[in-house]
């Protein structure tokens, strides 16, 4: 989606993420969690959502391969007994050395831009790590529209063929994280965590359809949605969009 990784997309999308994530993953986790890793770390949302839930002391690594989006992390996560430092790195260069002395692997909105191949190095270093992940926000690729019209399903697939372009996991990421976590030995638990969208979030509403329509747009040309997308912005659908949380354990 464009923008998808801009400062002010980030922040618009922050209190849906925090509405959508499961809580009652956060209880499985292990009473010892104290140092977390957070790949693609962005603004640090997911650290300003999850920190308030663990006990503490904490210290955080955040880990991105933007130097704005992890200064502004780094500056802004303002909790007592909490540490920061930043990484700048990528995602699929991890291995298990970097997680010595790791105690929780997170991720947010993440494995839908990774390959299969790029997944199965980020599941192969927890396992040999034996390092938990709590991996949020995945896309499933579905969305169901209220009122809903008959273009939708052609918006959608098209939306999701963009996302697998370039062999990347698009809305199939769920599912391939579960099964190379499960393949690797973890026990997995999976949560529905979809964004509920109205007229009370209408900007985040608004900018979410554009992308979602204008990535379609752009996967299939021939689908011409102008039209489609002013009729969908005015007025401003409730929309639900798929995500799933997982939190992989090694025993």
């Amino acid at each position: 989606m464009t923008g998808e990784f801009s400062e002010t997309w980030l922040g618009l999308r922050e209190p849906a993420d925090a509405a959508a994530r499961a809580k009652d993953l956060v209880q499985l986790l292990p009473p010892t969690v104290r140092t977390i890793r957070d790949l693609g770390c962005g603004t640090g949302s997911l650290g300003r959502w999850l920190a308030p839930q663990l006990a503490t002391p904490q210290h955080w690594i955040m880990a991105d391969r933007d130097p704005v989006l992890l200064e502004y992390a780094q500056a802004n996560m303002p909790f007592d007994g909490v540490t920061v430092t930043t990484e700048l790195s990528d995602v699929t260069a991890l291995t298990a050395s970097d997680l010595d002395g790791t105690d929780l692997v997170t991720c947010s909105a993440l494995l839908d831009i990774l390959t299969a191949d790029g997944l199965d190095k980020l599941v192969q270093a927890c396992a040999d790590s034996r390092t938990p992940a709590l991996f949020t926000l995945s896309v499933t690729g579905e969305v169901r529209l209220d009122p809903a019209d008959p273009n939708d399903t052609s918006v959608q697939d098209a939306f999701n063929e963009h996302q697998r372009r370039d062999g990347k996991l698009g809305p199939d990421a769920p599912r391939a994280a579960k099964a190379a976590f499960e393949k690797a030995g973890a026990t997995v638990v999976t949560r529905e965590s979809s964004w509920r969208l109205d007229e009370n979030m209408a900007e985040l509403t608004a900018e979410w359809l554009r992308g979602w329509v204008g990535a379609a747009q752009e996967q299939r040309p021939d689908l011409r949605l102008d039209a489609y997308l002013e009729q969908r912005r005015r007025p401003i659908p409730t929309a639900t969009v798929g995500h799933i949380d997982l939190l992989a354990m090694f025993g």
